[in-house]
C-alpha cells in the first residue's frame, strides 16, 4: 500500500534535487554570465583605452567580438548604454556617425607628446638603471593606445646612453623619503668605483650617520642633502653610491640650518655637486657671456658693464676643480679678477694641466 507521507515526499524531494533536474548546472551558467556582465563595462573601457586613439577607432561589432573573446556576451544596445555610461563617467569618447561608425578615446590623462617627454627623461637619466628604465617605460606605454606605444618603443630603440649600475637607488630614495617623513636619522655606507669596476667602501666601510633633509636631481644624478653629525655641516651624497641604508630611531639634527636653506642657491654655488670653500668671486668676461652668467648663477647676481666689451660679475661659488674646469671651458673670454687667492689657485690649476702635456 502506498504511503502518502513517505512516497509522495520522496518524489517531491527527488524533483527538488538540483542534480536530478539539472538546475545546479543551469544556475551556475546563469551566475557565471551574471558575474561577467557586472564587469563588462570595465573590459569595454580597457578595450577602448588599449585599441583606440584619434587615428584608430573600433566599431560596435568589433567590441562585441572582443568581449566574446573574454567570455562576455554583449548586444548592441548594451554596448550603446555602456558607452554612454563611460562618457557620463568622464571618458572623452568620440562617436563616429559616418559608416561604418565606431568609437575612439580622444584624450587621456597624458597626451602622446607628454609621454614622449617622460620616456626621453627616463632614458636620459643616468641614475636610472637600464633594467628599471625598461620597466618604467613599459608602464608609460600602458598609458596610451597600443598603436601609440609603438611610437614610444621606437623612440627608446634609438637611444644609447650610459646608465647607473646600482639597482638599489629606488629603494634608497624611498627609504630616504620615509626617514624625512618620520624625522629620523639614517645610516649608510658610501662607495667609489675602482678601475676594475668594483665597489670600494669609503672610510673602510664605516657607516655614515646623517640627518636627511632634501633630495635633489643635479647634473643627471640624485643627491641627498643632509646634516652631517660628524662634521656638523651640510653635506651632499650621491644616492646611487649609498649602500645598506637603514632608518635610526634618533631624531634629525640641523633643523635650524635648513629653516632658510635655498636649494637652488646651493646648487648654483656647487659645481657638479663638488664641495669647496665658499667665496665671493669677481669675474671679468666678454659681454657675449652675459647670458651664460645669468643661466649659471641666476638673475640675482651683481653685474655691471666694465667697458664697451667687458662686464664684471660678482658671484658666490664653492671654489673647486669643477668650478675651475667650468671657467676653462669658457677659455680666454673670462678671467678671475678677485680675490687674488682664488686667481692664484686657478693659475696653479692651469699650470698643472700644462705641465702634464710638457712631459
Amino acid at each position: 500500500m502506498k504511503n502518502p507521507y513517505t512516497d509522495d515526499f520522496s518524489q517531491a524531494a527527488l524533483y527538488l534535487q538540483p542534480k536530478a533536474c539539472g538546475w545546479s548546472k543551469r544556475h551556475g551558467k546563469v551566475m557565471a554570465k551574471s558575474e561577467k556582465q557586472k564587469i563588462k563595462i570595465l573590459y569595454l573601457m580597457q578595450l577602448l583605452l588599449e585599441r583606440t586613439d584619434e587615428e584608430h577607432s573600433v566599431t560596435t561589432r568589433e567590441l562585441i567580438d572582443a568581449l566574446a573573446g573574454y567570455g562576455i556576451p554583449a548586444e548592441r544596445k548594451s554596448i550603446y548604454a555602456d558607452i554612454d555610461a563611460l562618457i557620463e563617467y568622464g571618458m572623452d569618447i568620440i562617436k563616429i556617425k559616418e559608416r561604418p561608425g565606431g568609437y575612439y578615446v580622444a584624450s587621456r590623462q597624458f597626451e602622446l607628446a607628454e609621454l614622449k617627454l617622460l620616456v626621453d627623461a627616463v632614458q636620459a637619466s643616468k641614475f636610472i638603471t637600464s633594467k628599471k628604465s625598461k620597466e618604467l617605460i613599459e608602464k608609460l606605454e600602458s598609458l596610451c593606445s597600443s598603436s601609440q606605444a609603438k611610437e614610444l618603443h621606437r623612440q627608446v630603440a634609438v637611444t644609447n646612453r650610459n646608465k647607473a649600475i646600482n639597482e638599489n637607488i629606488y629603494y634608497n630614495v624611498d627609504l630616504i623619503y620615509s626617514a624625512i617623513g618620520k624625522n629620523a636619522k639614517i645610516r649608510f655606507q658610501y662607495f667609489d668605483w675602482n678601475v676594475k669596476k668594483e665597489m670600494e667602501l669609503r672610510r673602510d666601510g664605516m657607516y655614515y650617520i646623517v640627518s636627511p633633509w632634501l633630495l635633489t636631481w643635479d647634473d643627471e644624478n640624485y643627491y641627498l642633502i643632509a646634516y652631517d653629525d660628524r662634521s656638523r655641516m651640510i653635506r651632499h651624497y650621491r644616492v646611487d653610491k649609498m649602500l645598506r641604508i637603514a632608518l635610526l630611531e634618533e631624531k634629525r639634527d640641523g633643523k635650524s640650518r635648513f629653516d632658510d636653506f635655498d636649494l637652488a642657491d646651493y646648487s648654483k654655488k656647487t659645481f657638479g655637486m663638488f664641495a669647496g670653500e665658499e667665496e665671493t668671486v669677481t669675474l671679468v668676461c666678454q659681454k657675449e657671456l652675459t647670458g651664460v652668467m645669468l643661466d649659471r648663477f641666476g638673475k640675482d647676481i651683481v653685474m655691471r658693464q666694465k667697458d664697451e666689451q667687458m662686464i664684471q660679475v660678482r658671484v658666490d661659488v664653492a671654489v673647486s676643480r669643477q668650478f675651475f674646469g667650468w671657467l676653462t671651458g669658457l677659455g680666454a673670454l673670462v678671467r678671475i679678477e678677485a680675490p687674488k687667492a682664488v686667481s692664484d689657485a686657478y693659475r696653479s690649476y692651469l699650470s698643472e694641466i700644462l705641465d702634464r702635456y710638457a712631459r
